[in-house]
């Protein structure tokens, strides 16, 4: 249930939005597996499953879910059928075919093969916590989350959605805490971390499971490199790497939190626990980021 990845938006705080509504407008937008001729298929569906509401909502948290269906159609097949046809077309003919009609025959050849592709779905949550006015979804990629934002706002009207800002540049404060050596209160610095220069060469050096030494570390910096990923721990419950662009990947619950929480006696009070769980323990790590950042960007 943890999130793994965070792509972090703002929505007011809080926000009135209620989850019956909600789920009301993602409705027009429900998920469908695809046609025999689509090549993709987007849409919401139930976080618990199907026949259960497609926002989920406990203790006043919410939790979406896209689901995207993708048939996989290896180019590498295309080619070698693309091929067979043009070598078909040749001996008609007595000349092959040219650039412009082998491009074509490609298309056909795809069009062709589209309702036999295997369609793969893959599944991305999204928690909104309208106490605090926060929309994290759990992907890696922006472009994974801007589909899913796209989605969104297509499916409530006037969605007050925006991209969360702060006062002071990450890649400044990273570099500064790794210079001092000494991390934002709540926070401790890990092994993992990338500075990358700014000139022309892009040189970059990468510590991956390796003690940051002052000196070191320093020296880089010295040379004109900036910290764009720095791997840190959260008061001691959560990990996670802090990115130049706000992204927060790698997040890991550790041991303190797994062994606080409460034992459930079936797996809804167990999805449900877990849920309520992450939502209270990623919401205060957000401010404490947020503030450790010179706090948020207005206007």
């Amino acid at each position: 249930m943890f999130f793994k990845n965070l792509q972090v938006y703002r929505l007011p705080a809080p926000w009135a939005m209620t989850a019956e509504s909600l789920a009301s407008s993602l409705a027009s937008h429900a998920f469908a597996p695809a046609s025999s001729n689509e090549l993709l298929r987007q849409g919401w569906a139930a976080p618990r499953g199907d026949g259960t509401p497609l926002v989920h909502a406990v203790n006043g948290q919410f939790l979406m879910q896209l689901a995207t269906e993708k048939k996989v159609l290896p180019a590498k097949v295309i080619n070698q059928v693309a091929k067979a046809k043009a070598a078909e077309l040749e001996e008609q003919q007595g000349f092959p075919p040219g650039k412009k009609a082998m491009k074509e025959l490609k298309e056909r050849v795809a069009d062709e093969l589209l309702p036999r592709a295997f369609p793969i779905r893959s599944d991305t949550r999204v928690w909104i916590d309208p106490v605090n006015g926060w929309l994290v979804v759990d992907a890696a990629s922006p472009a994974k989350a801007d589909d899913v934002v796209k989605l969104l706002l297509k499916a409530v009207d006037r969605m007050p959605l925006e991209s969360l800002r702060v006062q002071r540049s990450p890649v400044a404060v990273m570099t500064g805490w790794l210079e001092a050596d000494e991390a934002p209160y709540g926070f401790t610095i890990d092994q993992d971390a990338e500075l990358r220069a700014t000139g022309e060469s892009r040189a970059a050096v990468r510590y991956v499971r390796h003690t940051l030494e002052p000196g070191d570390v320093g020296a880089h910096i010295a040379a004109g490199k900036q910290c764009t990923r720095l791997a840190m721990t959260w008061n001691d419950r959560i990990s996670l790497v802090l990115t130049e662009s706000l992204a927060i990947k790698g997040v890991k619950p550790l041991d303190v939190i797994k062994e606080g929480n409460n034992v459930a006696h079936n797996d809804v009070e167990r999805f449900d626990n877990d849920f309520v769980l992450m939502a209270g323990e990623l919401a205060k790590l957000l401010a404490d980021l947020v503030e450790a950042l010179g706090g948020e960007a207005r206007g």
